[in-house]
């Protein structure tokens, strides 16, 4: 599975044959990861910005729109989203974009207003997503107002979480199959959220995705302080339709007290729900993981942390468990890239899977070859067979 010295065959290759280059249907003992050139080459990536990204994604918590004028934005493969609390209570999600000249209307990750006003030429919108106000627009012929409002988008929320889905797909109960009773009794209305962390690194987003769901291959190697609270000899990884969970009983090796002290309980539950979506659960702690792509070879993760105790003299110990989750994470981008650079070179075409560890990895491979190759017929462009 080397490619050939020089043999630029991706470079010409159609993107009919870049698709075709991976076999879903391979049993995980025989089977090989999707091929090097679905992280390096744009057309794949802007294939999924509307077949894997178009589908139900978070954008946000709950916590950011309680009140009435409370709004954040997001931004989901490139189309800028505005999620707003109405005067009616009713939490809607629209394209963040102006009816006038497509600047942003909402501007901030987050904040409160009485209405959404276009900071370019003064349009403004109510709520509820109804235009109000068209400053200097006499005159204009054939102009319905009652037809401009802010485009809606499809919302739902889970739990704390609220997702947006901007092409046509399943309910978001019917996405999340059998997740929410799995994850029912961790109790997550009891945690509280405490600070979000971003980082940006230079790696196509599917590399951090494969690096979460290694079934825990690369953590002796790589994170010395996890390694030292997991039973890696006991690490389960059980994968349904849409969604993979990863676990190992938690112990105290006595080789890491920092990482010791704030990693408890019976076990570590890693829940992934694809595409880009993670929920890492430890007793007391959890945080989530937001997967974005910014370009073919650019990603940003968003980090954002919970706690079961926020009192005054809990916070010390909960400082201490995002420094910990810091310190993994900078090893994890750190590799990222380092897989993004191998993944550019002539030497490297696919890999082989691990039958006892990298289940999770071909679920999601399988998923996101699924996706790309209904989104690609969807254009109108029938694939061929595999031969």
């Amino acid at each position: 599975m080397v490619r050939p010295l020089g043999d630029g065959q991706e470079l010409t290759a159609s993107l009919d044959d870049l698709l075709r280059d991976y076999d879903a249907e391979a049993p995980l003992e025989h089977a090989f990861t999707i091929p090097a050139s679905w992280y390096v080459d744009p057309r794949v990536y802007e294939l999924e910005k509307k077949a894997v990204f178009g589908g139900w994604q978070v954008v946000g918590r709950l916590d950011q729109v309680e009140q009435p004028g409370q709004f954040l934005t997001a931004d989901v493969a490139g189309e800028p989203i505005v999620v707003v609390r109405g005067r009616d209570g009713g939490l809607r999600a629209f394209f963040n974009v102006c009816r006038h000249h497509a600047a942003a209307v909402a501007t901030g990750e987050q904040g409160q207003a009485a209405s959404l006003r276009c900071p370019y030429h003064g349009w403004t919108y109510s709520l509820e997503g109804e235009l109000r106000g068209t400053p200097d627009f006499d005159g204009v012929c054939g102009f319905d107002r009652a037809r401009n409002g802010l485009v809606p988008a499809r919302l739902d929320t889970w739990e704390s979480f609220i997702f947006v889905q901007l092409e046509p797909g399943p309910p978001l109960t019917e996405f999340l199959g059998r997740l929410p009773e799995r994850i029912r009794p961790l109790g997550l209305p009891s945690f509280h959220f405490v600070e979000r962390r971003k980082y940006a690194f230079d790696s196509n987003w599917k590399v951090f995705v494969d690096n979460y769901l290694d079934g825990g291959y690369h953590i002796p190697f790589l994170h010395k302080g996890l390694d030292s609270v997991l039973d890696y000899a006991e690490y389960t990884i059980e994968n349904q339709d849409r969604f993979c969970l990863q676990s190992s009983p938690v112990v105290d090796s006595g080789r890491d007290a920092s990482t010791a002290a704030v990693r408890k309980g019976e076990r570590a539950l890693y829940y992934w729900l694809y595409p880009n979506f993670m929920i890492n659960w430890y007793q007391g702690v959890m945080d989530t993981n937001l997967v974005l792509p910014l370009a073919v070879d650019r990603t940003l993760v968003v980090f954002d942390f919970y706690f079961a105790d926020v009192t005054e003299g809990s916070m010390a110990r909960n400082r201490a468990s995002i420094d910990v989750g810091e310190r993994i994470q900078g090893e994890d981008t750190g590799i990222c890239a380092s897989v993004q650079r191998g993944l550019n070179s002539r030497a490297y075409r696919a890999g082989r899977l691990s039958v006892r560890r990298e289940a999770g990895e071909q679920l999601f491979h399988r998923l996101l070859a699924a996706d790309l190759r209904r989104g690609f017929e969807t254009q109108g462009q029938p694939l061929r067979r595999r031969r």
